[in-house]
């Protein structure tokens, strides 16, 4: 088996029993279409495997370790299928015929037929492994299926912010196999910011020497009410780089490399200030943001926002920049080069004499122009070298550059502008519940984070295509990325937190048609299985609330209190008297009636307990039975 896989495999290995009711077959992302026929496919020792496709080695090496460790046994493997014997054939024969990306799945009595090329092949094995369940008797019993699927989106995405706190290189590739698992394609890799220089640039050595390094970071949310007086530093060699470029590229997702530019740059100047308008100004540092060190020079930003040092856009400053990109354009062979663009304020080069003597030789009115002229400056050095750039939907001040790609975060207005002028859009809206690094629920036991509501439910009900573009307009609309900013992610741990069960609803909806979104048979069919393999796998997801369960105060008398569990095989406590619940509370077995009696209230509140030990945040639901005359709202 190939070395390669390795990793990947432990990803698949722990897939749980999926009740074969479910119309889905226990899939995310949910196929095109399922067809069910008669009969079974039972899958044992004399079962063969056989790849008769043109690319499919890996992918047949992955579906035996997994039968392997699903059944226990493996297959014999062979090229040519012998009369009326039991198989698994793997195909690329009619693959011309399929979308990019797509793949048939074909089950009968005899046969598990399974055709794509490529990503395609791939992604189907992925879904035959996800349709398997446990064995009984030393056999797996599939049933007979005639499965059609294919992206909604060619783009498929999730970014990771490794800026403000550095992720060793094993987490990177244990975040890409989930990725891979969930046919997210692109691994949108934020690489340079104000906080952080994450890259190897070999003309730059400063870079990383100095910008990768801060001195302490701020305690609790902005500005802070403290410091950690810990230095945070870390940086990825050009090597590691293309090792996780490999190994994507395995696992059919590309990296794309995020290179922020004007703004965010308070790494890259302390390594260099020439590329500052004010090289001698200290990097200002509020008086209420708590500092590790001295204030004096241009330093690693230690705090959370927006600053206004910003590049200078001289001849020096694109010289460099045009360097940098070479070395990262030499690493990455990905279409797509995102240079940021967002959030650069003008301060700097409105007081800078020099930036505004260029504006005037350049013709530019304004300081957006100005910010335009210095994108489309990049653009022409990355388009010569048969690249493309992409950038938040702040490139658009001043006027798009020519050939760029726009990722509207800032709501949808930016993404339907720029689908509006012809130009491609990738939708990332925080607002609609894609940026997770927000909260997952109102409980108090949430963690610190920067604010903002996206529980997963909220991403699986947004839809990357806005409704006020013409049918022509949409086509433009590219698709869809979650982003994970990591100001107050500071472990691994915590970024799984984050991005589990999320990043499940966003493969939802990146690849399912929106006829085959049904959240109720996401939430309580399928995902709590899938939920089960990452708490066997002790990845460190957020265990969701109990279904069925309302955050929000009920009215009335007498209540049932109807719940599911959200995780295969956890278990719901519960209590009534006001305390904390945890395993010495009620145990939940069947719905639960509750009087309230006229004029008094209850405080229902809820954990769930995984196998592992996991447990989700504790929920409250008031039940209250006010009477007539009582006109007062009782505040949580």
């Amino acid at each position: 088996m190939n070395k390669a896989l390795s990793i990947f495999i432990g990803v698949l290995i722990s897939t749980s029993a999926f009740a074969q009711s479910d119309p889905n077959l226990g899939i995310i992302p949910a196929p095109v279409s399922i067809t069910r026929a008669n009969g079974n496919f039972i899958l044992d020792k004399s079962t063969v495997l056989i790849n008769q496709s043109i690319d499919g080695a890996k992918s047949a090496d992955l579906l035996n370790a997994f039968i392997v460790n699903k059944a226990g046994f493996a297959l014999r493997e062979s090229k040519v299928p012998q009369p009326s014997q039991k198989s698994i054939l793997l195909t690329s024969t009619g693959s011309d015929k399929l979308p990019a990306e797509g793949y048939t799945i074909k089950v009968t009595t005899n046969q598990i037929t399974i055709v794509g090329k490529g990503a395609g092949l791939f992604y189907g094995v992925e879904s035959a492994m996800q349709m398997m369940p446990d064995k009984i008797a030393d056999k797996i019993t599939i049933p007979a299926v005639t499965i059609e699927d294919y992206p909604r989106f060619s783009y498929r995405g999730a970014m990771l912010d490794v800026c403000r706190h550095y992720f060793p290189l094993s987490f990177i590739k244990k975040y890409i196999d989930h990725l891979a698992y969930y046919k997210i394609n692109t691994f949108h890799w934020h690489l340079t910011d104000d906080q952080g220089w994450r890259l190897e640039i070999k003309k730059y050595p400063k870079l990383t020497t100095v910008g990768s390094s801060r001195n302490g970071s701020i305690i609790g949310n902005y500005p802070g009410n403290g410091n950690y007086l810990t230095p945070v530093k870390g940086f990825y060699t050009q090597d590691e780089a293309k090792e996780i470029v490999k190994y994507a590229a395995e696992r059919f997702v590309t990296v794309i490399p995020e290179i922020e530019l004007p703004g965010h740059a308070s790494a890259a100047i302390a390594a260099y200030p020439e590329l500052s308008c004010f090289p001698d100004r200290d990097t200002f540092v509020s008086d209420k943001t708590p500092w590790a060190g001295s204030r004096k020079g241009k330093q690693v930003q230690q705090t959370w926002g927006v600053f206004d040092d910003i590049f200078v856009p001289s001849e020096n400053t694109f010289t460099m920049l045009n360097n940098i990109l070479d070395e990262v354009i030499a690493i990455f062979p990905s279409k797509y080069i995102h240079i940021g663009g967002d959030e650069a304020p003008k301060t700097y080069w409105k007081e800078s004499p020099f930036c505004q003597a260029l504006m005037k030789e350049k013709g530019l009115k304004d300081e957006h122009e100005l910010q335009s002229y210095f994108i489309q400056t990049i653009e022409k050095h990355v388009n010569a070298k048969g690249r493309s750039i992409i950038g938040w939907d702040e490139i658009l001040e001043g006027g798009l550059a020519p050939n760029a790609t726009v990722m509207s975060w800032r709501g949808e207005a930016g993404g339907i502008a720029a689908a509006q002028q012809n130009h491609d859009v990738i939708m990332t809206p925080g607002s609609m519940g894609l940026y997770i690094d927000h909260k997952q629920s109102n409980s108090p036991d949430e963690p610190v984070t920067i604010g903002g509501f996206a529980p997963y439910q909220k991403i699986y009900a947004y839809d990357p295509i806005p409704k006020v573009l013409t049918a022509d307009q949409r086509k433009y609309i590219k698709g869809v990325q979650a982003n994970m900013w990591t100001e107050y992610i500071k472990t691994p741990e915590k970024a799984e937190n984050h991005a589990f069960p999320r990043l499940l609803a966003l493969s939802e909806i990146a690849w399912s048609p929106v006829e085959r979104k049904d959240l109720k048979n996401f939430s309580e069919e399928r995902l709590p299985k899938h939920l089960a393999r990452l708490d066997q796998m002790n990845i460190n997801y957020w265990v969701p609330t109990p279904i069925g369960q309302s955050d929000k105060a009920l009215s009335g008398g007498d209540f049932t209190i109807d719940l599911k569990v959200p995780v295969k095989g956890s278990k719901i406590y519960y209590s009534l008297d006001g305390s904390r619940p945890s395993e010495n509370a009620f145990l939940y077995t069947s719905p639960v009636k509750v009087t309230v009696p006229p004029g008094e209230k209850r405080l229902l509140r809820t954990i769930v307990i995984a196998p592992s030990g996991k447990r989700s945040v504790t929920t409250e639901t008031l039940l209250n039975n006010s009477a007539p005359e009582d006109k007062t709202t009782t505040k949580k």
